[in-house]
């Protein structure tokens, strides 16, 4: 889809292919899938140099990804009620316009840096090291980077982090992961948002939804909350804190995590029609 909407080339990459860019011209000068398989390798290259920023710093990174409305920046908000006197976090926002939600964050007390995307229905790599060139990596142990809202494209960038988190609103379906797997099979946790809803929408079923995420042959938890009522969310500060605890084991071992980025989903970013 992304080689029709040109979202592969954004504010932060398109030096890379303009006049004098690394990228600017290819091996016969012109074949497009050649200039996406490059944008997308110097993608990973700049991940990989924000991941050793994190490490170095001891900072835990999380890409939060989800379809819009599905409650990413009202989760944000409670965790940061709960956890910002236990753990120093910040908050990198991606949008395609408006500093609605990291002005939202920051009203919470914690740093947030927002990236508008402008025609880019996700964050790549790039966007995210501009972005914290305006964060002080030694006073965050977490890192959120709410990603652009979207169930496809942002599951094929590797943006740095360690861990992806995806969310699923109750006022979705159920049947989400089955739709839109590649996203679903990336994540490292699934939580099942707006539960407080359940009572009146009759038509979504946790377990279907666990069934599905089960037949992408994914074994990420799920947990079912509401950042509204407050419904389950101990248990997701419960797995952040075991987040962060296997961060700082990673670090004292000199090791690190990478995300689950999906190949069909990189392929897909790479291709052109004829």
């Amino acid at each position: 889809m992304c080689d029709t909407c040109g979202c592969n080339v954004t504010d932060a990459n398109r030096h890379l292919i303009e006049a004098g860019g690394r990228h600017a011209k290819t091996e016969s000068g012109s074949e497009a899938v050649t200039v996406l398989q490059n944008l997308l390798s110097e993608n990973d290259r700049e991940a990989a140099h924000n991941r050793e920023h994190f490490d170095r710093h001891g900072v835990l990174a999380i890409n939060l990804m989800s379809s819009p409305g599905s409650g990413k920046t009202a989760l944000l908000e409670a965790s940061i009620d709960a956890l910002k006197s236990e753990f120093r976090i910040a908050v990198i926002e991606g949008d395609l316009e408006t500093e609605n939600d990291a002005a939202r964050v920051r009203a919470k007390g914690v740093p947030a840096v927002q990236i508008t995307t402008g025609t880019a229905c996700h964050l790549d790599a790039h966007m995210v090291h501009q972005g914290l060139h305006k964060l002080d990596l030694d006073t965050i142990d977490i890192l959120f980077i709410e990603n652009v809202g979207n169930l496809v494209c942002p599951a094929s960038f590797d943006l740095g982090q360690h861990l992806n988190v995806t969310l699923l609103s109750v006022t979705e379906g159920d049947d989400k992961p089955a739709k839109y797997p590649v996203i679903f099979r990336a994540a490292d946790l699934m939580l099942v948002t707006k539960c407080d809803l359940l009572q009146v929408l009759g038509d979504f079923e946790p377990a279907r939804a666990e069934h599905h995420l089960r037949h992408l042959a994914s074994e990420a938890p799920m947990l079912p909350l509401s950042a509204r009522s407050g419904e389950n969310l101990d248990a997701w500060f419960s797995w952040l804190r075991q987040a962060v605890a296997e961060q700082a084991a990673r670090i004292a071992r000199g090791e690190t995590a990478r995300p689950s980025i999906q190949p069909e989903g990189a392929q897909l970013h790479a291709h052109t029609h004829p």
